[in-house]
Formats: C-alpha cells, sequence, structure tokens
C-alpha cells in the first residue's frame, strides 16, 4: 500500500469539497482585542479586526488575568509538575475547584485539560459506571460529547434537537429500570439557540433519569454572576452534571464539571482522561481564577457583550443581508455553500482586515455552511458598520441574493 497516496487523496477530498480548513497566522495586541496582527501572505503583519474569538468577554485581555499569570509565573513558575495524583495538585487547582464549585451552587468541581477532554472523559466514564445505562443525546450535541457517549459503549438513543416531545417518546421506550442520562447544551454555538433545560429536568425526574448540561457557550456570560443558562433560568439545581470551558467567556484554557462530591469524586477517580494526564500549568489556573471571581462580582462585561450582539444582528438584518435570528451572543450569517463560505472570508481578510472564519461540514451539516461572527463588549460601533458595509459589498460582488 502506497501510505503517502491514500493521505493525499484524503486532503484532496477535503479541496474538492470545499472544505479544507486553513489556520489563520495572527497575534493578538495586548490590551487592544478584538485588534490583531496577520502574518498571513509575503508583506509581514497586517492589521486586522477579529470577529470569530470565542474569548467572548476580552478576558483574556483583562489587567487582572494578566497580573494574576504574571504573579503566578514568577511565584511558582511554568508548570504543574505533573498529573494530579502526582505531583501537580496545587493549590491554585483547590482554590479553583471550589470556586467554580460556588458558581454553579454545587458540592464540588473537577478541573480538565480541555472542554472537550471534561466531555469525552465524564460522558464516558459515567456511563460505564451504571450497568445497562442509555444516553439520551440531542442530535445537535458537541463532537466531545458524541465522543465520549461512544467510547462509553452503552446504548444511544439520539433524541430531535430540543424536541421535549421526542425525548419523551424515546424515554418512555427504554426499560424502566435501565440507567437512564440526557446530555444536552445550554447555548448551542453554531446556531445560539438555548435549550428547554427545565422541560428537560422534568423529564428527569418522571423517568428517573440524571442530566448532564455543556455549558461551554454560556458560563461567564449569562445569570447574576456568570453561572450560566441554568443560573439564569434557575434550574442548576436540578442538573445532576454542569460541564464548562475555561477558554472561551473566562479567556484562557481548560475544562471542568461541577456536581455532587460523589459525583465528582467517581469522575476524578476512574476517568483516564482525568488521571494519567498532566494537570493544567498553574499559571492558566490563577489566570481563570482571577477571571471568574471578577465575573462573579460584574455585570458590566455580559451587559456590553449582549448589545453588542443585538447591533450587530439588528445591523445585519436591516442591510438584507441572511442572519440567523437567535437570542444569543451568536450571529450566524448564512451562505449555504463552502467554497462560497470561504471565498468571502479571504475577501474579508484580504481587503478589509476582517477576520472571521468559515463554518463548513462536519460542524454544520451541508447546505448550511455559514460566517460564525461573535461580538464582543470590545466591538464598537464603527468596527461594526464597517463590517456590515464590508459584507454588503462582497455580497453584491458575488451576485449573492439579499433580502428586499
Amino acid at each position: 500500500m502506497n501510505y503517502d497516496q491514500v493521505f493525499a487523496k484524503a486532503i484532496d477530498r477535503l479541496h474538492a469539497e470545499g472544505r479544507y480548513r486553513v489556520f489563520i497566522d495572527i497575534l493578538r495586541n495586548k490590551g487592544q482585542f478584538p485588534s490583531a496582527r496577520c502574518f498571513a501572505g509575503h508583506n509581514g503583519p497586517k492589521p486586522i479586526t477579529v470577529w470569530c474569538s470565542n474569548d467572548y468577554l476580552a478576558m483574556a485581555q483583562h489587567p487582572a488575568v494578566v497580573a494574576a499569570m504574571e504573579e503566578a509565573l514568577h511565584d511558582v513558575g511554568a508548570g504543574s509538575g505533573g498529573t494530579r495524583n502526582i505531583g501537580g495538585n496545587t493549590h491554585y487547582h483547590v482554590a479553583l475547584e471550589a470556586e467554580l464549585a460556588d458558581l454553579h451552587g454545587k458540592e464540588a468541581a473537577l478541573l480538565f485539560t480541555s472542554g472537550y477532554v471534561s466531555n469525552e472523559a465524564t460522558l464516558a466514564t459515567l456511563a460505564k459506571l451504571l450497568p445497562g445505562c442509555v444516553i439520551f443525546s440531542d442530535e445537535l450535541n458537541h463532537a466531545s460529547m458524541i465522543a465520549g457517549i461512544r467510547n462509553s459503549g452503552c446504548e444511544k438513543q439520539v433524541f430531535r434537537h430540543n424536541d421535549v416531545a421526542h425525548l419523551e417518546e424515546l424515554l418512555a421506550q427504554a426499560d424502566p429500570d435501565a440507567p437512564k442520562l440526557i446530555a444536552f447544551e445550554s447555548v448551542y454555538s453554531m446556531d445560539g439557540d438555548v435549550a428547554p433545560i427545565a422541560a428537560f429536568c422534568d423529564l428527569a425526574d418522571k423517568y428517573n433519569a440524571l442530566t448532564f448540561c455543556d455549558e461551554v457557550h454560556a458560563v461567564g456570560m449569562y445569570g447574576a454572576r456568570g453561572g450560566g443558562v441554568t443560573e439564569r433560568d434557575g434550574v442548576a439545581d436540578r442538573v445532576t452534571i454542569i460541564e464548562g470551558t475555561l477558554g472561551k467567556a473566562f479567556g484562557v484554557m481548560g475544562g471542568y464539571i461541577a456536581a455532587s462530591r460523589n459525583v465528582v469524586d467517581v469522575i476524578r477517580s476512574y476517568a483516564p482522561g482525568f488521571i494519567f494526564t498532566t494537570s493544567l500549568s498553574p499559571v492558566l489556573v490563577a489566570g481563570v481564577l482571577a477571571s471568574v471571581r471578577h465575573l462573579k462580582a460584574s455585570n458590566a462585561e455580559r451587559d456590553a457583550q449582549q448589545a453588542a450582539a443585538a447591533k450587530l444582528k439588528r445591523m445585519m438584518a436591516d442591510a438584507g443581508l441572511p442572519v440567523l435570528p437567535s437570542t444569543t451572543h451568536i450571529v450566524p450569517l448564512m451562505v449555504g455553500d463552502p467554497v462560497r463560505a470561504k471565498r468571502i472570508s479571504d475577501i474579508l481578510l484580504a481587503e478589509y482586515g476582517i477576520y472571521v472564519q468559515p463554518i463548513n461540514f462536519p460542524t454544520v451539516p451541508r447546505g448550511t455552511e455559514r460566517l460564525r461572527f461573535t461580538p464582543g463588549p470590545m466591538h464598537d460601533e464603527a468596527m461594526t458598520r464597517e463590517l456590515v458595509d464590508a459584507l454588503v459589498e462582497v455580497w453584491d460582488r458575488l451576485e449573492l441574493r439579499l433580502a428586499a
């Protein structure tokens, strides 16, 4: 077998389908987000405005976060030195877990190296510990949740997106004595819609099921203290496990779960994805700790982000651009073709200094390709107007349809 030929053909297929991923080479300018420098091309770095970052609240640039990381670096050095069990359990880790448990009103929390790992490790481990477990999974759940469910080896039932009636239909058909887990997200990052969490919890109570809610696109941004949609809607106490990330609204890196002391202890004790990996650098954990504490006490960033998102959606709609309505900070602009989505992205970056990444299959279904904008508290009126004007010009140039 010619191995290189097999690999080359696999890459060629992505190019032919228009969904080969290109990583944009940039550096963000400290304290000036969403301003950055792009190194693509051959004429040196050019200034750009970033419109697709998951640093939703610009906390990666916040002086308190940067100062906390600098202090930790000079206090304890760069790395943790090992796994949590062998040398890598620093006081920073313990303090952050306590802060996250408090954020969600849970007895305990557990840190992971990423949100992907926290989803995969927790779902796989939990289901393996429940013989005969059936997991009921929303059809639009993140790839990390799907991987965890697959790796658990348990039975999976997929319910239509946010469809409470379909979920109950599946629950009613299941063995009443079988352990059950309902897995869903709070905010879905591609469409920007929100799960009916209270209704899912009602079904969990009725059919004796556990619940697992992925809040990665909501923690920090919703609720009086940034506890996510579960806090905003007053249902955090009804959700068995809340999972979140430290790399989006909190601006640094990592993932976590918050749950009862027993659930956290069993994941801590059995999940290979937690046990056998070096713990997060204390420098990173110190930054997250400062970020979580700040956002618990400050609504300014959340309010500014919501205002920026509402403004962008309104201006896009007024300009006739095909923006998908949403009630969250996610602003999807529909294109419906991977080649065109990439072409629009390339023109915006090269000619306007506007960076937004095209979103293609398998992240979204074929035919729903889009540009996904994530306006934040630092995107001002002038930046927003410049973006909308550029989009209208590109839409006209490529002879794409605008609403009347």
